[in-house]
């Protein structure tokens, strides 16, 4: 069975150095993975918080599911993410640390059938370091351009 969805969070390199990625499990419902494997979720405006020693993903958008009934979800609801307590407490450590965020990078379906999430600890960029980010992609793209001719 070949999986090919991965659903990326565009915007995330633009806003965040991105430091340290780690692979979660995520609790989805029925409706939700069915969703998610039609390709129907977006990433743009999520981000992970803990509550009470757990790790839950908020702004999530999920679509809902077009044959769905009465008991189909809620699009935008909180969704526990699965790691081991190594990986919680390493990650509750760097997010205490000042301008440490933790965001989801990509969803995707792995060779199981399961729904992972891609999650980064993250630190913020400010606008001169985007300035930066945006000549260094225009120096590359220019010569990948001189390279081909």
């Amino acid at each position: 069975m070949q999986n090919n969805i991965r659903i990326k969070n565009k915007r995330i390199s633009w806003e965040y150095f991105l430091i340290e990625k780690f692979v979660a499990g995520i609790v989805l419902t029925g409706t939700e993975i069915k969703s998610v494997r039609s390709g129907k979720a977006n990433l743009a405006d999520s981000f992970c918080v803990f509550e009470n020693g757990e790790l839950f993903v908020r702004a999530m958008h999920i679509s809902e599911y077009s044959f769905g009934s009465y008991n189909n979800h809620i699009a935008k609801r909180d969704r526990k993410l699965l790691l081991t307590s190594r990986e919680l407490k390493k990650l509750n450590v760097k997010v205490k640390e000042k301008s440490m965020t933790i965001v989801p990078v990509s969803l995707f379906i792995n060779d199981k059938g399961l729904a992972k999430l891609e999650i980064a600890i993250a630190r913020g960029k400010h606008y001169y370091d985007k300035r930066n980010s945006l000549k260094e992609k225009d120096h590359k793209r220019e010569i990948d351009r001189h390279l081909k001719h």
